[in-house]
């Protein structure tokens, strides 16, 4: 067995990246909202930087509760078993984390206390009675996001809105205000559960409102200080449009105070005497569990989330996220008086929809992890399509003839079809190929083909550096796709096959540089792809482990010619990636399992 990795820490002088991504919910379908997050992970690895990525099962709340009953179980036992299944996807998924935790952990309760404490004592948090939507039938005061009804605002009145927050016209709410609440907890477990068993099942789920006591953070009190700090992160980072414009909208409504706390049992206690029946509410527990997974990670944590000079924090989100990031999250670290690491870069997605509605696990709408692993498509496919239809300016759509067409079209055609290709020749015996020897070449930067070839890579990759720097990885995608894309029409304006006999050096020429792009097409692609990546490098007979981008030189562009040495002997070529034909023993899901 190999030995433990020591965590990594901040190192003086390099550029320390701190990357998150939204924890998922654990009792959720684990969602590929951590891709985004792991592609910019490796490209930092890749590029050197001194990285880590932190994420891990949100844990507490309702939605445990709920399904501890559901599962005749204990929420303990619904998130050691939920935990492990994310765990599980993931991994399949190559999602490479530097850490995946969880929030009920001991380090997370000691941090939200700590942390409740110190905005009381700064006198940003106040105690007040609150009208509170309570279930008759389930006996319990409801989550906001358990309460389900009509938006109050006139200028939406979306009928399936949230108590806490509106999925259409992304108002934040408070679910008292919603007009005709419901309770989502009785129609989902109460009415469903009931008639399985044979019992009657009222239908009326119209919650009533109780006063109740709690804490609310000072919003107001805090909102100079967060807005000094969003005008600094918007001009030292990159915030995508959606992150700007609905926290822009938010301070322009006024910020309200929140309520910090629950009547609930399942989460971390409120610290103090009187409040022994509350716990502290999911969202302002949830963050936090940033911080405290990464002390289970190293006990030097503070090192990475008490530097704000020398660690650049990097968060993804889908954008019904982005508020407790841009918004809550900071005015929790600002309101402590200490001096945290805050998020440079805020990277908020977009929804993507499932062919010609939303992805639904309640009505088996959509293709979800751990249905995404049953299938016989390879890793590398899923997370090339998914990336180049990140829906990244505006939702995006997942459509299977799409998927078919991405991998036929573009993967195979263009990628799979250039890589193929260069080391099927070299591998050839001789007199018909290189018998698997890269070949010497000589004067190489003389061949008008070749030189600019050269340059144009070197444009390429120099544009490709600039996108994924400012985390737009659907365009670094498509520029590397691009690179593959000059190959092909390289091989093809050459005629290497007719130079092996009638200018044998040319052609060594062609092929030398060839092979050297098809390692920087492992490069460019391994954030996006690294099983491809990997593949390609055991083709190669090249360690994957020493895969690094070359450098582009001003006068030449990349030297493509000089990257694999000669006499290397590559490995075996095989075929990188094959035909997908939808429905032909392949095993679609139809409904969603987890």
């Amino acid at each position: 067995m190999g030995k433990t990795k020591p965590p990594k820490l901040p190192v003086e002088g390099k550029r320390n990246i701190l990357i998150t991504s939204a924890l998922p919910y654990v009792n959720n379908v684990p969602h590929l909202g951590v891709l985004s997050a792991d592609v910019f992970a490796r490209y930092c690895r890749l590029r050197g930087y001194n990285a880590i990525y932190i994420c891990g099962t949100d844990e507490y709340g309702t939605s445990t509760e709920v399904k501890a009953l559901c599962e005749k179980c204990s929420p303990r036992e619904i998130c050691d078993k939920y935990h492990r299944i994310h765990k599980e996807v993931y991994d399949w998924f190559d999602i490479s984390f530097d850490k995946f935790g969880r929030t009920s952990t001991p380090e997370q309760t000691e941090l939200c206390q700590k942390i409740f404490k110190k905005l009381l004592d700064n006198k940003f948090l106040f105690e007040n009675a609150m009208q509170q939507l309570y279930c008759n039938q389930c006996k319990m005061f409801l989550a906001d996001s358990f309460a389900v009804g009509t938006c109050p605002f006139p200028d939406c009145g979306y009928e399936q809105s949230k108590g806490d927050q509106c999925d259409k016209c992304g108002k934040m709410l408070d679910a008292v205000e919603l007009k005709n609440p419901r309770c989502k907890v009785n129609v989902f477990f109460f009415f469903f559960y009931k008639l399985k068993l044979g019992l009657k099942a009222d239908v009326s789920t119209t919650p009533s409102v109780r006063d109740t006591k709690h804490f609310f953070i000072d919003l107001p009190s805090l909102c100079e200080k967060l807005e000094n700090y969003i005008g600094k992160a918007l001009s030292a980072g990159c915030w995508s449009r959606h992150a700007v414009d609905n926290t822009r909208g938010l301070l322009r409504g006024g910020l309200k105070p929140r309520c910090i706390t629950r009547d609930l049992k399942w989460g971390v206690p409120v610290p103090l005497d009187d409040y022994s029946d509350k716990v502290l509410y999911v969202w302002f527990d949830a963050p936090i569990g940033y911080i405290s997974i990464t002390k289970s990670y190293t006990p030097e944590w503070e090192k990475w989330w008490k530097n704000p000079e020398n660690v650049e924090l990097y968060q993804f989100m889908g954008k019904d996220n982005v508020q407790f990031h841009t918004v809550m999250f900071p005015s929790m670290l600002l309101g402590t008086g200490e001096s945290w690491t805050m998020a440079k870069t805020i990277s908020a997605t977009q929804f993507l929809m499932y062919e010609t509605g939303k992805f639904s696990k309640s009505q088996g709408l959509g293709i979800f992890g751990d249905q995404a692993k049953e299938t016989t498509i390879p890793v590398a496919v899923w997370r090339y399509y998914l990336l180049s239809n990140r829906p990244e300016g505006s939702d995006a759509r997942f459509s299977w003839d799409d998927l078919q067409a991405k991998l036929n079209g573009e993967l195979i055609a263009n990628v799979g079809n250039f890589v193929n290709r260069v080391l099927a020749f070299i591998a050839k015996p001789s007199g018909k190929g290189y018998g698997s020897i890269i070949p010497d070449v000589a004067r190489a930067e003389s061949d008008d083909l070749t030189r600019t070839l050269g340059h144009k890579i070197g444009e390429h990759v120099d544009h490709y550096l600039k996108e994924m720097e400012k985390v737009n990885l659907k365009s670094g995608l498509r520029i590397a796709m691009q690179v593959s894309s000059e190959g092909n029409s390289y091989l093809q304006e050459s005629k290497f096959w007719k130079l092996y006999k009638e200018e044998r050096p040319r052609c060594s020429i062609i092929v030398k540089t060839a092979v050297g792009l098809v390692y920087l097409l492992a490069c460019l692609l391994e954030p996006f792809m690294p099983s491809f990546s990997a593949e390609v490098m055991k083709q190669l007979d090249l360690p994957p482990s020493e895969i690094s981008l070359p450098d582009v030189d001003k006068e030449m562009g990349i030297k493509l010619w000089e990257i694999v040495p000669p006499g290397h002997k590559i490995g075996e070529p095989k075929p990188l990636f094959v035909e997908l034909v939808l429905n032909n023993g392949l095993h679609f899901p139809s409904s969603s399992s987890l």
